[in-house]
């Protein structure tokens, strides 16, 4: 080291070699593909197929039809077979919205040609006493003259006036809101009372019944308008989930699709200030809910910790874009807690809820949501779906009812390897066929993308369904590329959606193939064969390939997926689409390098400014020596070796700031030609020693 002592004194170095080693990440998936709901471009970790049905749905119903898709089939073999984690990606057609609440209204219903208002006062015996009371009208519609306001006492079916008409109580002489009349002194003791305000007139209040509040009161009625306390947004976009409905007496729902969404207002306490929200099953009945969220103790006041906002959350990602790079941006201030919807907006009445008396305001009590229920209007972004025949679905130019460019910037949006993290990635319904010239093109940009990046593998699909293994080879030889794979035939698995078997592009049950070789053995050991490679979810393939049949393919750099007697359906090749004979050939060499790229990488992150000398390269040696081992002894690698030191870290390297780590690695070929050479010897012959 470069430190020493020019004075007396004692120089402390310290050199930390006690770092743990880190395994790397487990290898996780990526998907593109349609799906039934949820964000549309916004890449989402998923867990376990019930955690992608609960994201993304899983079936709709089309007429007669149970439509699903090939990413949900996906997304269930790869968890089935072991997978532990997989980004999925929606893609739907054209411009695509949320659906959004139909009207939340306030407290007091919006005005219209005659009705009343009843306040039920709190006391049990129905007497009451008010000091102070005050009507104001809201909104900018102008009240009529010649409009009147009579109070009522109201004892069971009769009515008794108690209170003089008064015409024109309204200021009819201006043409704009507010409007307010007050009274006092207005007192019952029957046993059964309500206080009545009738609203005669052109605009008048419907009928609705609230807590009456001891003391003087100010109540806010609507001017001829509904006033929205506040809107909902579903989380999921496009229509097959929100489609536009309506709801028959009962609560069925009439129209629309359903999965829609229904909301309920319930429990309003102008006490408190509080309400609560039901989020519904949109097919559900009056007398028999389907309650999929429940939210209580809601407030519409900013300044409380059970604002809505701050509860359900507001936030809504979308993808921008910003010269040739995409990203994620999220607008809204806090987090989304539902699993179903977003607060899109607030009527805030007030600043704060509690006056200076720390009694509630009446703006808030009157801005509260009244009891009531609604559905969700209609959404934009459909895909078209045609039951369980996907392969009559794939063209030139459509897939699943989406355009070949419907994927294009989620495939440049997955291109961040800092934001997005996976191993290899499946885009299910796209062919690399220059039959399939939309398709080619996208799937171009996602292999050039998974080059950049240096970190991740793309399972190929080059044939449509009923193909030649010539039209596959004739595919394959388009593209050189060790960040690539292809197999063939296609497969018939079951729709664990509906209970049908149906025919599928190897694309979607290879993923599953990687989850259960990297969950018995490591990533860098081969997907393929009868130890690993057996499609369990297989029915059959399109084809038996004979012996020759595979050696076609194989030399042509396509992994046959062949079936054998008494193992089934198995993938039985590990090549990558380079043409160049080298490691890098093969799956399994290309899987290892992207394993150890991304651990020696982490562990470079972590020296990134710090300072370039000694202590420095042996904090690198120190971590990264062991896990190379670790991958030696797991049959990864035959032989190794790490240089960082003054070889190759020169005082010119260090001066321009660079530290140079020289990493050799000599990769464990697999065994896939194994010859054995049966001898025939004569009796009495000696066996060669």
């Amino acid at each position: 080291m470069n430190e020493t002592l020019v004075s007396p004194g004692v120089l402390a170095i310290e050199n930390d070699q006690s770092f743990i080693t880190e395994q790397p990440i487990q290898a996780g998936a990526a998907i593109i593909g349609p799906t039934v709901k949820g964000p549309v471009g916004i890449p989402t970790i998923c867990t376990t197929y019930s955690d992608y049905q609960n994201k993304f749905g899983s079936t709709f119903i089309s007429g007669a039809q149970v439509i699903s898709f090939l990413t949900s089939i996906s997304v269930y073999n790869y968890f089935q077979q072991g997978g532990t984690s997989m980004l999925v990606t929606r893609v739907v057609s054209g411009s695509f919205t949320s659906a959004t609440s139909s009207t939340i209204p306030t407290h007091v219903a919006a005005a219209s040609a005659s009705g009343t208002l009843d306040i039920t006062p709190f006391h049990p015996s129905g007497s009451f006493s008010i000091n102070g009371i005050t009507l104001f009208v809201t909104g900018s519609s102008t009240v009529p003259a010649n409009t009147s306001t009579v109070v009522y006492f109201t004892s069971g079916s009769s009515a008794a006036n108690t209170a003089a008409s008064a015409s024109q109580i309204f200021n009819a002489s201006s043409s704009v809101a507010p409007y307010s009349s007050s009274w006092a002194n207005l007192s019952s003791s029957a046993a059964s009372t309500n206080l009545t305000f009738t609203y005669n007139g052109s605009n008048g209040l419907l009928g609705n019944t609230i807590p009456y509040i001891s003391g003087s009161t100010t109540y806010y009625l609507g001017g001829g308008t509904n006033t929205e306390a506040f809107s909902l947004e579903t989380l999921s976009e496009g229509i097959i989930m929100n489609s536009s409905g309506s709801v028959t007496s009962d609560g069925q729902l009439s129209t629309g699709t359903t999965d829609n969404l229904r909301w309920q207002i319930i429990g309003t306490d102008v006490n408190s200030g509080t309400f609560s929200l039901l989020i519904r099953q949109g097919n559900d009945l009056t007398l028999s809910p389907s309650i999929l969220e429940r939210w209580d103790n809601l407030s519409l006041d900013p300044t409380q910790n059970n604002y809505i906002e701050k509860i359900i959350g507001n936030s809504k990602p979308t993808v921008q874009q910003d010269g040739s790079d995409y990203y994620v941006q999220a607008v809204g201030s806090f987090s989304n807690n539902s699993r179903y919807v977003r607060v899109k907006s607030v009527n805030t009445p007030t600043p704060e809820y509690l006056d200076n008396n720390s009694q509630p305001k009446a703006q808030f009590t009157s801005s509260l949501p009244t009891a009531s229920l609604g559905i969700f209007d209609g959404a934009l972004g459909n895909i078209s779906g045609s039951g369980d025949n996907y392969y009559e679905n794939i063209s030139n130019t459509n897939t699943q009812g989406l355009q070949a460019s419907d994927y294009t910037i989620s495939i440049n949006l997955l291109k961040n390897k800092d934001a997005f993290q996976y191993n290899f990635i499946t885009v299910p319904g796209l062919i690399d066929n220059s039959s399939f010239s939309a398709h080619v093109s996208e799937l171009s940009n996602l292999i050039s993308n998974a080059q950049d990046r240096g970190d991740t593998m793309v399972i190929l699909d080059n044939v449509g369904y009923g193909a030649t293994v010539n039209t596959s080879l004739v595919a394959a030889a388009t593209r050189d590329t060790s960040y690539a794979a292809s197999y063939y035939p296609w497969i018939m698995t079951l729709n664990p959606n509906n209970g049908n078997q149906v025919w599928v592009p190897p694309s979607t049950l290879i993923p599953g193939v990687y989850a259960f070789s990297d969950s018995v053995s490591d990533p860098w050991i081969a997907p393929a064969g009868v130890n690993r490679g057996v499609i369990g979810t297989a029915v059959r393939a399109e084809r038996q390939l004979s012996k020759n049949t595979r050696d076609d393919l194989y030399k042509g750099n396509v992994n046959p997926i062949a079936t054998f007697q008494g193992s089934g359906v198995t993938v039985f090749g590990q090549k990558t689409l380079q043409k160049k004979r080298s490691a890098l050939d093969r799956i399994n060499v290309r899987r290892l390098l992207i394993e150890l790229k991304s651990f020696i990488s982490q562990v470079a992150d972590t020296l990134v400014f710090e300072p370039n000398n000694e202590i420095t390269r042996n904090n690198f040696l120190a971590q990264v020596n062991p896990y190379l081992s670790s991958v030696q002894q797991r049959q990864g690698l035959t032989q190794f070796r790490v240089v960082m030191d003054e070889s190759n870290n020169t005082p010119t390297t260090i001066d321009n700031n660079e530290l140079i780590g020289a990493i050799y690695l000599q990769p464990t070929r697999t065994a896939e030609f194994i010859i054995l050479d049966f001898n025939v010897l004569p009796t009495g012959a000696t066996f060669p020693s």
